[in-house]
């Protein structure tokens, strides 16, 4: 369930992203990759000024991503259920919401998901280097000891 709930999330993301794209995404990319946030209340701030302008946006997202997550988890489930897909969905979750601790949430790694979310209130460049960190690591390792992580 919990699986699902992060394909959710990951995928809701993913469409606001393409919705927005044409909308100077890079101009807010260089400004994230610039460690714009210092704490969880600006994350919290920007994301609640975000959808406050752009809230025809996220409506459209959740449109599109509900039936997608339904899709994915129907008729994709003996693909997830694949050592290579967790691998692969680990290394994605990662690097776009690593430095919130989505990846070891989505591995089942609890504990770790909730200090990296305090490591990103406390110092979000070491989150973000971290998670990248991660990242790497999960496509390196090798099968079994991938599977060990879960």
């Amino acid at each position: 369930m919990l699986q699902k709930i992060i394909l959710g999330i990951a995928i809701f993301l993913i469409v606001m992203l393409g919705l927005t794209f044409g909308e100077a995404i890079l101009r807010y990319l260089a400004s994230y990759l610039g460690f714009l946030f210092h704490d969880f209340v600006d994350l919290m701030r920007e994301v609640q000024q975000y959808l406050t302008v752009h809230w025809g946006k996220a409506l459209i997202a959740l449109l599109i991503t509900i039936p997608l997550v339904i899709w994915i988890s129907t008729s994709k489930k003996d693909e997830l259920t694949k050592p290579n897909s967790h691998r692969k969905i680990a290394i994605v979750l990662a690097i776009f919401l690593g430095w919130l601790g989505v990846h070891r949430f989505y591995l089942g790694q609890i504990g770790m998901g909730l200090l990296f979310l305090v490591l990103f209130a406390i110092w979000s460049p070491l989150a973000y280097f971290l998670a990248l960190i991660d990242a790497l690591r999960y496509a390196f390792m090798g099968d079994d000891e991938f599977k060990l992580l879960r």
